[in-house]
């Protein structure tokens, strides 16, 4: 049997708090609780850490299966702090970034939406980006053309294709923050607006954040998704125009009033 022990004893950190000992028979000693602020911050941080290596792992097994690297490596280094804000407009949109990465628990049982929009080069995907980079570690993230989205739906049709087309669909709709670039430079046949329809789609009904980057602009964007699909983007969505000419060749500098879609 063993017996239990109390005593005062000085954390340097937290100060002073009550010891409790378990003296261990035929060992000869007696082993001391630790302070509990102490132990319930390293708690926390060993669960932190092991969330976070959960979250890397699927996000490896999700870039597997959809052969989608994720994160281009051209943008692996743009970050918020990267991201030049020159105006009160550019700062703007900035805080909209921001807030979508502080706020990501609340976004993240929302479903929230963000809609870039503007001009090619005006550094929609360095801001998006760098809000995907931000939460890495918290959820799983892919960038990915909706072209090459199209291409991957399309890609399991054929005979000897090693995934199906649910596999595909269901790992879209299950990724924790889907970025879907050039949304719109498609053909906009009836086929594309399908396949989108249903990524668009599934990622409501889950209430799953997506970040939609185009170069149109609202009414464009309707004409190309159609009214379902837009009307889902519009719902919990904030779009946030990039109305500036091309800042491409240098720091990205931008520009962005929030709004609702």
């Amino acid at each position: 049997m063993t017996s239990a022990l109390v005593k005062r004893a000085e954390c340097p950190e937290h100060g002073p708090y009550e010891s409790k000992g378990i003296k261990i028979p035929f060992v000869g000693r007696t082993v001391w609780t630790q302070c509990p602020q102490c132990t319930a911050e390293r708690e926390a941080k060993e669960e932190a850490e092991r969330r976070a290596k959960e979250e890397r792992e699927r996000q490896q097994r999700l870039e597997a299966v959809l052969d989608c690297a994720g994160i281009p490596a051209r943008f692996r280094g743009r970050t918020l702090d990267t991201w030049v804000a020159e105006t009160p407009e550019q700062q703007r949109a900035l805080a909209v970034a921001r807030r979508f990465v502080e706020n990501w628990d609340e976004h993240q049982r929302q479903g929230t939406s963000l809609v870039f929009s503007g001009r090619p080069g005006t550094g929609k995907s360095h801001l998006a980006i760098a809000i995907a980079q931000a939460l890495l570690g918290r959820t799983t993230v892919l960038y990915a053309g909706t072209l090459d989205i199209i291409r991957m739906i399309r890609a399991t049709w054929g005979r000897d294709s090693a995934k199906s087309e649910a596999e595909v669909l269901d790992s879209l709709a299950k990724v924790g923050l889907l970025i879907m670039d050039e949304v719109g430079v498609q053909y906009g046949t009836e086929g594309e607006k399908v396949l989108l329809f249903d990524v668009i789609n599934r990622r409501y009904q889950d209430v799953r954040p997506t970040i939609y980057l185009t170069n149109l602009d609202a009414s464009g964007l309707r004409e190309y998704l159609g009214d379902r699909a837009f009307d889902r983007l519009r719902e919990a969505g904030i779009w946030v125009p990039f109305p500036w000419n091309s800042y491409r060749g240098r720091k990205s500098a931008q520009n962005a009033p929030e709004a609702p879609i």
